[in-house]
């Protein structure tokens, strides 16, 4: 079998999901499908492929991942070559196309039904996962000197809980819900605000940042959230332009999920 034949499941459509299936396919893998829940919390959005399932295509960086309704409409979709996304938050579509490879990318930071038995090669990322147990290989998501590195026994860091440092800002540059309900704002990802801003509501509370920058994320308007839940990021860095490229965390994550792929299926012929 070669290379580009591979069949690829990926469990996510967010950020670092987006990411790994887009290096993927730039790499020649084009048998990709990708599995999200209905209403799916990226903040991302602008490189999130799960927007696809509200607008019925996206586009990060020149490839394009279309929403497909069945397994017929992923098959058509990769041979107009791109990436498919379907609502599927039960992962029904493992049994119907058995994958060579399945990528948990979901980083809910535990593992959520994923093991051994879901595909010949299962990759895992983040905490969560147990290479050898639980899945194949599990690749570091945590920032710092071991991000992206290929683990083949044991897991991966703890959730520490305090994001990357972006400016000189860590947590501060996070938005959160200060309540439960719905998540309402008018506001385009990108645009530019300053500490103390109202950037939307949920229900009649008023959602405000900490620091200056640009919006380099925000959950769509209309979500149902609940208190403390992640609704958005800013960048102090205040480069808008940022917002629609991959991380550089995305593309480390994605090297090592491509380095896992290639330690199994490289020049090792039919599987």
């Amino acid at each position: 079998m070669q290379l580009n034949e591979l069949i690829i499941g990926v469990k996510g459509a967010g950020e670092q999901a987006t990411g790994t299936a887009w290096r993927l396919f730039q790499s020649n893998f084009r048998n990709i499908f990708m599995m999200e829940i209905e209403s799916p919390l990226a903040i991302r959005r602008q490189v999130a492929f799960s927007e696809a399932i509200f607008e019925g295509r996206k586009r990060v960086e020149s490839v394009e991942a279309q929403y497909a309704r069945d397994p017929q409409s992923v098959r058509r979709i990769w041979r107009e070559g791109k990436i498919a996304i379907v609502v599927d938050p039960q992962w029904e579509l493992v049994k119907h196309f058995n994958p060579h490879v399945l990528i948990d990318a979901t980083i809910a930071k535990r593992n959520l039904g994923t093991t051994l038995a879901d595909a010949p090669l299962v990759i895992g990322m983040g905490p969560g996962f147990v290479a050898g147990e639980t899945v194949h290989m599990v690749v570091e998501t945590n920032r710092g000197h071991h991000l992206g590195r290929v683990i083949d026994a044991g897991h991966a860091q703890p959730n520490t809980g305090i994001p990357g440092t972006i400016g000189g800002y860590t947590g501060e540059r996070l938005v959160r819900a200060p309540g439960n309900g719905k998540f309402q704002s008018s506001l385009e990802i990108g645009s530019r605000i300053n500490g103390g801003d109202i950037v939307g509501f949920v229900d009649n509370l008023p959602v405000k940042v900490r620091i200056s920058g640009v919006i380099r994320g925000l959950i769509r308007s209309g979500t149902q959230v609940h208190k403390g839940l992640k609704i958005g990021d800013v960048d102090p860095r205040g480069e808008p332009s940022y917002t629609a490229a991959i991380s550089e965390k995305s593309r480390a994550i994605a090297g090592g999920v491509m380095e896992a792929i290639l330690r199994v299926y490289n020049g090792q012929g039919n599987r």
